[in-house]
């Protein structure tokens, strides 16, 4: 919880979203739904940009969204953080992330790493840590 409020707190803060979809947002990736743990999520592409299917515990009825977090340092993929909050405005859309029977915008954005994730306490694992 305390990564994903300062992620939110960057992007206030001057955090850049970017407007198009970070190279590593393919195949399968880290997702969590705020709240609750980390799963693998697949991407497919789309005519509308990058669908992220999350078939973990928790997406957000509507309203919602989802974050494509790239680690402005390194210009790494991190993973998505999904919301379920009302999405901004003014941004632009990448893509979407589904869930059950729901599609939410998913938005991209850069932000430090090292202010929203700690090693003893990883905003996201790895893929290879998350259970089947």
């Amino acid at each position: 919880m305390a990564g994903a409020t300062m992620v939110l707190e960057q992007l206030r803060g001057g955090g850049r979203f970017i407007d198009t979809p970070p190279e590593g947002l393919q195949g399968t990736v880290p997702a969590r739904v705020v709240g609750y743990g980390t799963t693998a999520a697949l991407v497919a592409d789309s005519p509308d940009g990058p669908l992220v299917a999350y078939e973990g515990p928790g997406f957000p009825s509507l309203p919602g969204w989802g974050l494509a977090l790239v680690e402005d340092s390194l210009d790494t993929f991190k993973g998505v953080l999904i919301y379920e909050t009302q999405p901004p405005t003014g941004y632009p859309i990448l893509g979407g992330v589904v869930g059950g029977s729901y599609t939410v915008p998913l938005y991209g954005a850069r932000v430090s790493w090292g202010g929203v994730s700690d090693p003893r306490c990883p905003l996201f694992g790895s893929i290879d840590s998350i259970a089947d």
